[in-house]
């Protein structure tokens, strides 16, 4: 049986996140390279552009790399899981899209996975590529090289290509798996909450506290934040149900 204070206590965190909710505003999906914060430089955006351009006309999986300054309030594996799902990417009858997130700012780093990806790209894949190839570059500031590699790292795996290497730091590990645990109650509250929230009061653009145009729906053309014209792009009606995995350095 339920302890009143109990459904009390997950009563007010439920409304608290839907309230959260309700003023976060998420960037326009522009491309496949998001860079927000200016990480890249534009040969770096225009060549891992083009890398993830062609792992898509190959395999058809969707992977975008967003680059953002902050996370307006929410845990990196909230603001992902409702990222994704904002931006819908994959193929709604393959449900195969990736997001590279990373939070300069708040030191954090998601690769949120769709749910036809979940088998290949597993929780425990996501997360050595995190700890072995992209945090150890991020400590000491070679961020374009951390985040090449683990786009890499990601077209590796669902090539079958990659090869895990062991994550010898324990502090690490004892991160990942509290990660885990903490997804697990999260997507809990993302089940209940979904069922009362409304996709209505996003449906209006504003110019966001950080600069830049954010809403839902309308997607732009072209290589965002300063990268060269190509062809449109947006996301095919994908789904995510929170697979993937988040590291901080």
């Amino acid at each position: 049986m339920i302890r009143p204070a109990l459904l009390a206590l997950a009563l007010i965190t439920s409304w608290m996140t839907m309230s959260l909710w309700a003023d976060v505003q998420f960037p326009i999906l522009t491309g496949r390279v998001i860079d927000k914060e200016e990480l890249l430089s534009s040969e770096e955006r225009y060549r891992l552009t083009e890398q993830i351009q062609q792992y898509e006309s190959e395999s058809s999986n969707q992977l975008v790399v967003a680059i953002l300054p902050d996370l307006q309030g929410l845990t990196i594996e909230e603001y992902a899981n409702q990222l994704a799902r904002e931006w819908k990417l994959g193929h709604k009858d393959k449900n195969n899209g990736i997001l590279f997130l990373i939070a300069p700012n708040k030191r954090k780093v998601r690769i949120e996975v769709g749910y036809g990806l979940e088998g290949a790209l597993t929780d425990a894949l996501a997360a050595n590529i995190i700890h072995t190839k992209v945090l150890p570059k991020f400590r000491r500031g070679a961020f374009s090289e951390g985040i090449e590699t683990g786009v890499q790292s990601i077209i590796a795996v669902t090539k079958n290509e990659y090869v895990a290497e062991p994550i010898e730091n324990k502090k690490d590990r004892r991160i990942a798996f509290l990660a885990g645990i903490f997804l697990i109650l999260v997507m809990l509250h993302l089940f209940g909450t979904s069922m009362l929230s409304s996709p209505v009061h996003r449906r209006s653009y504003k110019r966001g506290r950080f600069g830049g145009y954010y809403g839902t729906g309308g997607f732009g053309g072209g290589y965002s934040s300063g990268g060269r014209p190509g062809g449109g792009f947006s996301g095919g009606g994908g789904g995510f149900g929170g697979g993937g995995a988040s590291g901080g350095w």
